[in-house]
């Protein structure tokens, strides 16, 4: 359903309702679904009180942060209690209620030797995954053909002009990942980034030279100390030896992967950037 994909790119949780059996009369067949959301409901699984009995089971379990489905049986009768439909079709419904995880969210700034292969690695994942450069031949449909069997819901940002506006347009919740080619692209990304206020993490890749111009010029253009320590910089595992794109991608993923661990476990996903 596209409610399910839309929640998924908002980065949304939902309850995907489904109809799994019938005995006797009922308003909807085996296999009708509905999707729940804390604001939204998209189709029906019947509508009446068996609807909204799930409906308010579904925004339960949303509040609960449940990860577990959960069936619930049905009597439609006059008889039954509000809690078991109200309904007079005088059939059976079992509903299946399955929790739709809020998976996370990353965006890569710079899609080179270094950007592509963390691409390849994260693609691997259940994510969404945002790939940006302002150089058009780094996004070519062949260049990116090493992500056609994605795992991830891949989207590719074409942006030659101002890439630091896709800043805006990225879910509430996205981790960050700057690694452009240009030092001054990357300092534009690192004050939108800090500006926008609703991403996870922002990780900067560089060395320490280019982090001290970095933060100074950031301090110039009034973001305050606390904001500015939100940036990660160095990004990866600063034990893993060798400078080739796909050993810091392998550190950078696994970084990444540390971070979606915190978040799952409502730990604290930033540390303060080296000086």
């Amino acid at each position: 359903m596209r409610a399910v994909q839309a929640l998924r790119e908002r980065r949304q949780g939902g309850v995907l309702v489904t109809v799994m059996a019938v005995r006797g009369h009922s308003p909807r067949d085996a296999g009708a679904k509905m999707v729940v959301s804390a604001e939204r409901v998209w189709a029906t699984v019947g509508g009446g009180n068996l609807e909204a009995v799930a409906i308010e089971r579904a925004r339960a379990m949303l509040t609960a942060g449940s990860r577990e489905p959960e069936v619930l049986e049905f009597a439609l009768s006059d008889k039954a209690p509000f809690q078991q439909a109200v309904q007079c079709c005088g059939g059976e419904v079992k509903l299946l209620l399955e929790p739709l995880p809020v998976v996370p969210a990353v965006a890569i700034f710079g899609i080179g030797h270094v950007g592509l292969e963390l691409a390849r690695i994260l693609a691997r994942h259940d994510l969404e995954l945002h790939l940006i450069d302002s150089r058009p031949d780094q996004l070519t449909p062949e260049r990116l053909s090493v992500l056609d069997d994605a795992i991830a819901g891949v989207h590719v940002h074409h942006v030659p002009v101002l890439p630091e506006l896709v800043v805006g347009e990225l879910p509430p919740g996205t981790h960050a990942l700057i690694m452009t080619h240009d030092h001054a692209e990357d300092a534009a990304l690192c004050d939108a980034a800090l500006r926008n206020g609703q991403l996870a993490t922002i990780g900067l890749i560089g060395s320490r030279a280019k982090w001290t111009r970095f933060r100074h010029k950031l301090a110039e253009d009034g973001n305050s100390a606390e904001t500015i320590a939100r940036i990660t910089t160095p990004i990866g595992l600063p034990d893993l030896p060798g400078k080739e794109p796909a050993v810091i991608a392998v550190g950078v993923a696994a970084w990444l992967l540390q971070q979606f661990v915190a978040e799952r476990n409502s730990a604290p996903v930033h540390r303060e950037a080296e000086a």
